[in-house]
């Protein structure tokens, strides 16, 4: 039973029992029996008053309750000229001008906290209560290479990313270096903030591949400088003793002196060789500057794979063309992009061990070009790697390739990566700004 209805049925009871006593009291004297009628109607109009009095501000409470619970703090309330009341109204006024004003804190910094983190130049992951992707930027979007729709709502462990997979392995507080398709290198960090009492994680990816290619090119350069020195002030010296050792006739005038001829020829040979060797690692720090002109990137393709058809043909494998229609024309060194092709290509052919098929497509809308080989594909354990100075997965293999065809992309501005999509597939794409 509400207040209201509890304190009428009081008074009404009441004023009836009076009433009653007093018609059993002066029912003979009928003036005080209207005398006592006259204070029984008085004392039901103080009860009303009272009534009104009282409830008033219980009424006020409730709406000012009601505006609270429905989050509406713009509802005030005018001062009545009553003591009581206007102290109650002075206090709720000020309670929701305090709710009012800490709703728009709030908001602006929860504003201002979203535009951060969707402008961050830092990509970061938003995880809920559940290890799922609650939010996350564009810049992360851009350095994952995924799209929002496919990883909103999803736990991190149902989203098969080489990235995503380290980062479930971090424990809260805790950082560590990736590299992604074996060029771009990040550090993700992973923390936590309380949310209504409980722990939300939260992932940045910083991207260093610009500070660790110039760290990594300064010492590997250093290094292939003092190799090259070092090499070629002993070359130099020893072959020309060996040259003037071999021209001179009168030492091989017998057949006994033959071996050590041949081991003269072969040390100078080997030296030639090795002089070759130095001179096309010093050739990936001595890189020019591209030359660019415009070049019909269709025709450059076909005509590498026309030069290295031979080469593919000694072992069965067959090259197939999935050319855009429309021809696409990029800004790149003529040369400089023919000897990455070049490379990516002999790369192809020697990792298919018997017959296969290498694939080239482009696509005019997306601007990129794709090598598709059905070789074994790379190990995980080798895809961190590929790009770096000096590593081979060949037996004789000299490190430089691919360390050559990073070098010209990345002076050219483009974007591209080596990847194993597929068991018994290997895919090198190119991206092409426009120009």
């Amino acid at each position: 039973m509400r207040l209201r209805t509890k304190y009428i049925l009081f008074v009404v009871i009441l004023h009836l029992i009076a009433l009653v006593l007093s018609y059993s009291i002066f029912k003979k004297d009928q003036l005080l029996f209207i005398g006592s009628e006259v204070i029984i109607l008085i004392s039901m109009g103080i009860a009303f008053q009272l009534y009104r009095q009282l409830l008033q501000p219980l009424q006020l409470l409730m709406q000012g309750a009601e505006a609270i619970k429905d989050r509406d703090f713009n509802v005030k309330f005018v001062a009545t000229g009553k003591y009581e009341m206007d102290q109650l109204i002075d206090v709720y006024n000020q309670m929701i001008d305090e709710l009012r004003t800490e709703r728009t804190r709030q908001e602006q910094q929860h504003l201002f906290l979203e535009k951060l983190i969707q402008t961050s130049p830092t990509g970061i992951l938003i995880l809920d209560y559940d290890e799922r992707i609650h939010e996350i930027n564009p810049k992360a979007l851009k350095l994952l290479e995924l799209e929002e729709t496919a990883v909103l709502g999803k736990a991190i462990s149902e989203i098969n990313h080489s990235v995503l997979e380290q980062i479930q392995q971090l424990t809260s507080g805790k950082a560590r270096m990736v590299t992604y398709n074996g060029v771009n290198s990040y550090k993700i960090q992973k923390s936590h903030f309380i949310d209504r009492g409980f722990a939300r994680h939260f992932v940045m990816i910083e991207e260093l591949t610009a500070e660790i290619l110039a760290a990594e090119k300064k010492a590997y350069g250093k290094v292939i400088r003092m190799m090259a020195h070092e090499v070629n002030n002993t070359i130099g010296p020893v072959n020309s003793i060996i040259h003037s050792a071999l021209d001179t006739q009168n030492i091989w005038s017998t057949s006994e002196t033959d071996p050590l001829k041949n081991a003269l020829q072969v040390a100078y040979e080997r030296n030639n060789n090795l002089n070759i060797f130095m001179r096309n690692f010093a050739d990936v720090v001595r890189l020019p500057e591209p030359v660019k002109k415009q070049v019909d990137l269709n025709s450059t393709v076909k005509s590498i794979a026309d030069l290295m058809q031979t080469k593919a043909g000694e072992k069965q494998i067959d090259f197939s063309y999935e050319f855009s229609q429309a021809p696409i024309y990029i800004s790149a060194d003529q040369q400089q992009l023919e000897q990455v092709l070049i490379n990516v290509v002999k790369n192809a052919i020697e990792a298919i061990s018997g017959s296969g098929e290498i694939k080239f497509a482009t696509n005019a809308p997306l601007r990129q070009l794709t090598i598709t080989d059905s070789g074994n594909g790379i190990a995980r354990l080798s895809a961190d790697q590929l790009f770096s100075p000096f590593f081979s997965t060949k037996k004789d293999g000299q490190g430089i390739g691919l360390t050559l065809v990073k070098e010209i992309l990345l002076n050219h501005g483009f974007e591209f990566s080596l990847t194993s999509p597929h068991p018994g597939e290997t895919v090198f794409l190119i991206r092409f700004p426009l120009n």
